[in-house]
């Protein structure tokens, strides 16, 4: 399984709700096993620049993530968020461990 993990921040705090929308768009993609945007809570005492959003998703296998990002959804989701956000982190890794 691969799990698809990814943070955004938004360039005004006031659209953090709308970026959330938008990233909702890709929850229509029928190729995720599993997909949630969530605010981030916040509570790590390390200071640096803190992630507004959390995108998180699991995948069947690589070819299934692939598939996600080949849809026409992503493009729309992707051309729809982009001006609204300032920070992106993606991390993919792979999971022996069973879906929850």
């Amino acid at each position: 399984m691969i799990r698809h993990i990814v943070f955004f921040s938004a360039t005004d705090t006031s659209r953090i709700e709308e970026v959330r929308e938008g990233l909702m768009m890709l929850s229509k993609i029928p190729h995720a096993l599993r997909f949630e945007v969530g605010r981030n809570l916040q509570t790590d005492p390390i200071a640096g620049p803190v992630p507004d959003l959390v995108v998180y998703a699991e995948f069947a296998d690589e070819s299934a993530l692939a598939a996600f990002k080949a849809h026409p959804t992503y493009a729309a989701c992707t051309a729809h968020v982009r001006p609204m956000r300032e920070m992106r982190i993606a991390a993919d890794f792979t999971s022996d461990l069973p879906l929850t």
